[in-house]
């Protein structure tokens, strides 16, 4: 177990570039370092995001992506096949798997992104690079930490791009780790991957289409083949952050980092504030889905119901009820980032699951017409609030002028709301359904949960593949 050895304590970060100390602090962190309880939500989140993919293996966009993948010939397995390819590109067509419903952990810092898009190029490197286990765990660890404290400091989203931006330096730096870089290598890999692989936010607005689900695993191929590049002696812009053309200036603006503060021995990691998702859908719903059920409960009838107000946050009104798109969506990927259809079908249905966003679905002409009720603003009361919380308001207003409303600040699987292993092996079965026997399964769960006493990689992610 995880500190059973202690380990020497990570030296602190000098004052210089942020890639040279994120790197420092990538070099310098150890499976040791990680507390038992940090092993734990590891093996959670890994569950979690290998359950997802299994459930999106056959949509049609990832199937493309996988067939692009295992053109090429590689050492690292296109989870749910025994067929490998490069790590770059089982890192696109496993995290393309892995994010495309929407189903995947979130976390919530200046805006929200998904930390487990991070999760497929540490499997893909693991394997390829025959990293232990441990190593392996250490890496996501070290992943989500980069990708979370950036969230927390950077707010590019106002600015016009795209969240999985801050996913291409901590792939870089846990694909590096897990190569075994040194902190020179790990900072060229850091700077090649940011420099040219800048994603604009149009992937989230508007009409969204295929791209919303992949841009992220495309960030993370990225990523994975500059650090290749890197190991080689490729060598990156620099400084990439503080440069006159850098990140700062060019993308995010300004920030302060303490690299100090991230997780190590002592100090609680990121990834503990991470959430997964009871629903398939973006985060901003995931509350307004719980309230929505509860008011439809109350009201009965939903034709008794003349108007609903649906209070979020600023930033839940900008990504899902500020655009009309979001209330006639023409594509999956658009309902499932519209509070309006989202809120409608599960105060019609109780629930809200993958089949929600089959075509006939959204549109559906009596939740379209319903949907018509509906309106959706900021409450800047809601958007104050803090602590991982995406809270939602759902008010029916009814005939008779009665008004009925429910508020929820954290839906289960939040933070907050952690879910146990049990739920965890609930959802996992939901998503793998009957691609799996039922004892198989079992004996899958039974492995990833001892990920951290496991002494083969390749075999484990072996024993994923689908029945041809």
């Amino acid at each position: 177990m995880a500190q059973d050895n202690p380990a020497p304590p990570l030296p602190a970060a000098r004052e210089g570039p942020l890639a040279e100390r994120l790197a420092a602090y990538a070099h310098a962190l150890r499976y040791d370092d990680l507390d038992a309880a940090t092993v734990e939500r590891v093996k959670v989140h890994v569950i979690d995001t290998i359950g997802c993919g299994i459930g999106a293996f056959e949509e049609r966009a990832v199937g493309v992506c996988r067939e692009v993948a295992l053109a090429v010939p590689g050492t690292a397995t296109v989870i749910g096949t025994r067929r490998r390819t490069t790590p770059d590109l089982a890192s696109f067509a496993n995290g393309a798997a892995f994010r495309f419903l929407d189903f995947n952990d979130t976390y919530v810092g200046r805006f929200a992104v998904h930390p487990s898009d991070t999760i497929a190029a540490c499997l893909a490197v693991a394997e390829a690079e025959r990293a232990s286990a441990q190593d392996l765990i250490a890496a996501i660890a070290l992943a989500y930490e980069v990708n979370c404290r950036l969230v927390d400091s950077l707010d590019i989203a106002t600015r016009g791009w795209d969240p999985p931006v801050l996913g291409l330096p901590a792939v870089a730096l846990a694909a590096g780790k897990l190569m075994q870089l040194d902190p020179e290598r790990l900072t060229h890999a850091v700077s090649l991957a940011i420099n040219d692989h800048i994603p604009m936010a149009q992937t989230r607005v508007q009409t969204l289409s295929d791209w919303k689900g992949l841009a992220a695993a495309e960030a993370a191929r990225n990523a994975v083949f500059v650090a290749l590049l890197a190991r080689g002696g490729v060598t990156g812009p620099s400084p990439i952050f503080e440069g006159r053309s850098g990140f700062f200036k060019q993308v995010s603006g300004p920030a302060k980092i303490d690299v100090d503060s991230f997780g190590r021995r002592g100090v609680p990691f990121r990834i503990h504030e991470c959430s997964l998702k009871a629903y398939p859908a973006v985060i901003y719903t995931q509350t307004a889905i719980v309230a929505g059920i509860e008011v439809a409960k109350q009201v009965g009838s939903l034709d008794r119901i003349a108007a609903i107000e649906i209070a979020t946050t600023r930033r839940g009104f900008e990504r899902t009820g500020s655009e009309p798109e979001k209330w006639a969506p023409q594509t999956r990927e658009t309902a499932d980032h519209s509070l309006a259809y989202i809120t409608a079908r599960a105060m019609f249905d109780g629930d809200v699951t993958n089949e929600s966003f089959a075509p006939q679905m959204y549109r559906d002409p009596r939740i379209l017409a319903f949907m018509q009720k509906i309106k959706v603003s900021e409450d800047p009361i809601l958007t104050a609030k803090v602590g991982g919380a995406v809270p939602t308001r759902v008010t029916a207003i009814l005939l008779d002028g009665q008004r009925i409303s429910r508020e929820l600040d954290h839906a289960p699987g939040f933070a907050a709301r952690p879910m146990n292993r049990d739920e965890v092996e609930r959802k996992f079965r939901g998503n793998v359904g009957k691609r799996w026997e039922k004892d198989r399964t079992d004996r899958i769960l039974q492995k990833l949960w001892a990920l951290d006493r496991t002494d083969d990689v390749p075999s484990l992610l072996g024993e994923l593949a689908l029945p041809t």
